[in-house]
């Protein structure tokens, strides 16, 4: 936490641009303005394998996005994002594309799933919860760039009031500034300072005054915050007001305490939320999973779910664009991008009420994925799980190797779990691989040989049982 400023100064200069910026491009669009579909489409590619259509549908929106920006107000105020309909099995990457995104071009991003909506009037949660949710994540993404921006000036004051309460100011009268005593004291703060610095004072007691607003035990007990009107929210916080509380606190738990609250003082509050709610409007992205749970039957199939198409219905005004009270403000959400999901095998986008899907004109399928796709996805993402597996086992100084044919056999296996069992799409690959590696991970660290190579046969011994088992394969993978 208490580091050089020279250490600091090159990674904050960035950030202090955009955030004390005052126009309404954010980090997002200047991201945007640096990636082009074909590059976007190359940064998913190193995670999620295949899926070409999906990637270039998202590639597009999110450029379009910056293009919006370079038009005239009165024109790009018009300009609705084209939101996306993915439609495909699970475990085929609809989810991670989506996530992906957001992260590559730092939008504020949330996954909902649609089955947790009900229509007003019934029990459940109200569809605006989501855009409250997503302005809570574009404040703490927001307030979290502020905080590199002053994190200089912070830990300067951190490390001050630490020496402070390490050395406490005397109840007798003021020292002479040029009094013996007063020299004293000041060459035991410099040498406070430097062991403060160089951690050695970590696990000293300290007395620290901390400020602390808590609700009483049992209120709010049966709602989420998230559930609440924005002004009772507001009107609730300022019924219980922040109380000064003295705690006794090691140094290297005062730290990030008094370290949190210099940032709460620092940060321009006003200028935050105003950032985040532009952020929100302009960047935000909103996931929602299992549409096709919602999604009513046709007239000629009887009558459809009166809670499902409500629940279309109170979706509708969101996704065209209205204005959501929040406990930080209006937001309008006409330029939220909105992708959702869904298998779509009981039902059809076309079965979902037609101003809704006037609302999703883009549509994708996903393919379902082959054997040959596993095995990619076990070798060639970032984060591929066969290189997990390997880093994981390398802290116990374990050299873990898999052979090709193993890892043929577990894409195999994994595939074929899939055609006898549900088909999960690549969340299969986790199970086979736990149960493959799980001997060696319980005995990782007591093993003597610390070169291990799995082969083909060793898979296949590992998990030939469970499969010729249809009832143990059911439980066990």
């Amino acid at each position: 936490m208490l580091t050089s400023d020279a250490a600091k100064a090159g990674r904050l200069a960035k950030v202090a641009a955009v955030v004390g910026t005052s126009n309404s491009e954010d980090r997002e669009l200047m991201s945007a303005r640096e990636l082009t579909p074909r590059q976007v489409v190359e940064a998913l590619d190193r995670y999620i394998i295949g899926q070409e259509a999906a990637k270039r549908a998202v590639a597009i929106a999110v450029r379009n996005r910056w293009r919006r920006q370079q038009l005239p107000a009165e024109l790009a105020d018009e300009i609705a994002p084209k939101n996306i309909i993915m439609i495909g099995p699970t475990g085929v990457g609809k989810t991670e594309i989506a996530r992906r995104l957001a992260n590559l071009v730092n939008a504020p991003f949330i996954k909902v799933e649609a089955t947790k909506y009900t229509e007003i009037g019934y029990v459940g949660r109200d569809v605006e919860g989501m855009i409250r949710e997503l302005v809570e994540l574009a404040v703490s993404m927001v307030r979290k760039e502020m905080t590199e921006v002053v994190r200089l000036r912070a830990d300067e004051l951190t490390e001050e009031r630490l020496l402070d309460a390490l050395l406490p100011a005397g109840r007798d009268a003021p020292l002479a500034a040029d009094s013996d005593a007063a020299e004293t004291r000041r060459r035991t703060r410099e040498k406070l300072r430097v062991q403060l610095r160089a951690g050695e004072l970590q696990d000293r007691d300290i007395e620290l005054t901390v400020d602390q607003r808590s609700m009483p035990a049992g209120m709010l007990a049966t709602f989420g915050m998230d559930q609440i009107d924005p002004q009772l929210q507001n009107f609730l916080e300022r019924l219980v007001p922040s109380q000064s509380k003295q705690r006794r606190l090691t140094v290297r738990e005062a730290t990030q305490t008094l370290f949190q609250q210099t940032c709460d003082q620092l940060i321009d509050r006003d200028r935050m939320i105003e950032i985040a709610l532009q952020r929100t409007q302009n960047s935000g992205i909103v996931f929602i999973d299992e549409l096709d749970k919602i999604a009513g039957r046709r007239l000629d199939e009887g009558p459809p779910d009166v809670s499902r198409t409500g629940v279309q219905r109170d979706l509708l005004p969101i996704v065209e664009g209205c204005h959501v009270n929040t406990r930080h403000g209006s937001v309008w959400t006409g330029h939220i991008l909105f992708i959702s999901a869904g298998a779509f095998t009981q039902s059809k986008p076309s079965e979902l009420i037609p101003e809704l899907q006037g609302r999703f004109p883009i549509r994708v399928e996903l393919d379902e994925l082959t054997q040959e796709d596993f095995v990619r996805i076990l070798t060639e993402p970032q984060n591929a799980l066969i290189t997990q597996q390997v880093a994981m086992l390398k802290a116990e100084d374990v050299d873990l190797e898999f052979t090709p044919e193993a890892i043929s056999e577990m894409a195999g296996m994994a595939y074929l779990a899939n055609e006898q069992l549900e088909n999960i799409g690549a969340r299969r690959l986790y199970t086979i691989m736990e149960k493959v590696v799980e001997e060696i991970s319980f005995l990782a660290s007591d093993a003597v040989n610390k070169d291990i190579i799995i082969d083909a046969d060793y898979v296949r011994m590992r998990l030939a049982d469970i499969l010729q088992d249809r009832e143990r394969s059911e439980y066990e993978l």
